[in-house]
């Protein structure tokens, strides 16, 4: 069995650990679900002198620079690692005009240009390195049925918008599948980019609640960070992770994976806000 070190254990990192868990692994981890101080660099350097595998979810500092790799660089790429695995986004594409992007396309020419510095800065650590690149994430208790549930959804009465979007099961077996792939850049998303108020609808539709009306950018009074969600537009491709990791998300749409998640989870309606979800991740 492998040991994994895991820096910043969040939303997704957590379910991949608990998968590595449940096959055997030694799973170690900073952040406030780990175990290690990201700062305690005895700590630090004694969990990555055992750890086979590597993993950083960790987004970059708003002054820029990628947090482990300024404090841990050299040493993650010293260490004997089979393998070192980094969250990104597919924020790093930009704006598609609601075209398709593969791992092919260019990047850095959106508005998160730290996000697309630590991309590049992590794949140059180390042909070891496989960069995941996520769009939205969902999952238990981050979801369209959440938001709904708590009055948080909107509708958005932009033509052609489209998104892309991932579950977070489906996050954690391409990283696992990751493993015996080589290295460089995989979209992990799934197969249905389509508009946020589809999503919203079969999200209302489950729980037997009229959706949310629908609302300009301007009536909606949506924050800065959303506002920005809504500014790019584009389908992400995921054949290179089928093709190349034999990943197959088990929620190939938003619509297997609502319907698994208002079976196992059953959000109440407006008894509590629901957990905060970066756009960006992790």
């Amino acid at each position: 069995m492998g040991n994994m070190l895991i820096f910043g254990m969040g939303y997704t990192s957590q379910v991949v650990a608990q998968r590595l868990r449940a096959l055997g692994w030694t799973v170690r981890g900073t952040g406030s679900a780990g175990d290690i101080a990201f700062d305690d660099r005895p700590a630090v350097e004694a969990a990555l002198a055992k750890a086979t595998h590597v993993m950083s979810s960790v987004p970059p500092s708003r002054e820029g620079g990628d947090p482990v790799l300024q404090t841990y660089g050299k040493d993650i790429a010293a260490a004997w690692l089979a393998w070192i695995g980094y969250l990104s986004s597919t924020g790093v594409y930009g704006d598609a005009g609601g075209a398709w992007v593969d791992e092919s396309a260019a990047v850095g020419t959106g508005r998160r240009s730290a996000r697309t510095q630590a991309d590049l800065d992590w794949r140059a650590l180390s042909e070891r390195t496989r960069v995941f690149r996520l769009p939205g994430i969902y999952g238990p208790g981050r979801s369209a049925l959440d938001r709904v549930a708590h009055g948080k959804a909107h509708r958005i009465a932009i033509p052609d918008q489209v998104f892309s979007r991932v579950h977070v099961e489906d996050i954690a077996s391409g990283v696992i599948s990751g493993f015996a792939g080589p290295g460089g850049v995989y979209n992990l998303s799934d197969d249905l980019p389509c508009s946020q108020n589809e999503v919203i609808d079969e999200a209302a539709r489950l729980l037997g609640v009229a959706p949310p009306p629908m609302q300009s950018l301007e009536e909606a009074q949506l924050s800065p960070m959303a506002l920005a969600f809504y500014a790019e537009n584009r389908r992400v491709a995921n054949g290179k992770a089928k093709r190349v990791l034999g990943w197959k998300p088990a929620f190939p749409t938003y619509r297997e994976g609502l319907r698994a998640l208002r079976a196992s989870t059953r959000p109440s309606m407006a008894s509590a806000d629901p957990a905060s979800a970066s756009i960006d991740q992790r």
